[in-house]
């Protein structure tokens, strides 16, 4: 999976402001999505447990973790997408 970084301190994003982060990937309890979800946004920065909602697709193979973070800088956005994506079985991400 690919993420467009920004070039330096090129965005369209102002900061500071409240962000949500996607990400899909399998429902089964063994793999612990939503879980490592939850602790790749915490290395960035502190997230609550409340932040975190998790929907579930129609068919119920994957699930939808949606985390709000309130960031800083594009730094820190960059970082937690370059931590996201190395999360086993991540199929998706926005």
């Amino acid at each position: 999976m690919v993420v467009l970084n920004s070039q330096g301190d090129e965005t369209l994003q102002e900061y500071p402001c409240d962000y949500m982060f996607k990400a899909f990937g399998p429902s089964a309890p063994e793999h612990r999505f939503a879980e490592k979800v939850h602790s790749a946004v915490n290395q960035v920065l502190p997230v609550a447990q409340d932040a975190i909602k998790q929907r579930p697709s129609t068919k119920g193979v994957y699930v939808c973790v949606s985390v709000l973070t309130y960031l800083h800088n594009e730094q820190q956005r960059q970082e937690i997408y370059r931590l996201l994506q190395n999360i086993d079985g991540l199929k998706y991400l926005l």
